[in-house]
């Protein structure tokens, strides 16, 4: 009987992956450069969220964007109009970013002088939570819109994020959504994941988050 070898390539992806992660991680942190990956699925309100946070930060740290798309500029475009230095990413199809291409896009957005960039993941609730992108912390939007059930849906989301923003909490009453149900279910994914029901249209919900935001800066640089 002949013998071959069998390659398990989506665990050794991973693995290689991971590797590239942690180095890019070390090299952020020794810049005292935070950087924050930002998931959910389309239309939860990532890039209102990503504005919001702009306009409350930008006084006191010098921000970065990068927006990763399929295709089209026009989340790269509505960031820029604020004056933050944002980069676009086109993934040529791919649902997700992993180390090496965040590294990619580090190097064209340029990171002289930044303390903070957001990078701004393909909206899916799926792949984005499978790859390490050597970011400093993990943030994942739910809208109130999808429903309360994606806890139990997309587990893996959940478990690696270490903040849960609620989003669209100003349109609640018309949704049948149950918060504390959704509170439940995360918080026995993740014990550790920290939950702000924010309104990125009305800005209910940033301070907390921004506040998260500066905290976890100061701890990154300390």
């Amino acid at each position: 009987m002949e013998k071959f070898k069998v390659l398990e390539i989506k665990e050794n992806i991973f693995e290689d992956n991971n590797r590239q992660a942690d180095i890019l991680r070390d090299e952020l942190k020794n810049k005292g450069i935070f950087l924050l990956n930002l998931m959910s699925s389309p239309g939860s309100g990532k890039t209102t969220t990503v504005l919001r946070t702009i306009e409350a930060l930008k006084s006191d740290m010098k921000i970065g964007v990068m927006e990763a798309d399929i295709d089209s500029d026009v989340d790269a475009h509505a960031v820029a109009q604020t004056g933050t230095k944002v980069i676009q990413l086109h993934t040529g199809g791919m649902c997700h970013l992993d180390a090496d291409m965040t590294r990619q896009g580090l190097e064209g957005l340029g990171t002289e002088n930044l303390d903070f960039i957001i990078l701004e993941n393909v909206g899916n609730l799926v792949c984005p939570a499978e790859f390490d992108t050597g970011s400093s912390k993990n943030a994942m939007i739910l809208s109130v819109p999808e429903g309360d059930d994606k806890p139990l849906k997309y587990p893996l989301m959940f478990s690696i994020a270490d903040v849960l923003l609620i989003n669209k909490i100003d349109v609640i009453d018309y949704f049948n959504f149950d918060l504390e149900a959704v509170k439940t279910r995360a918080k026995k994914l993740n014990p550790n994941i920290k939950i702000i029901p924010i309104s990125a249209r009305t800005g209910e919900g940033i301070e907390e988050w921004t506040n998260w935001i500066r905290n976890e800066v100061k701890s990154w640089q300390e």
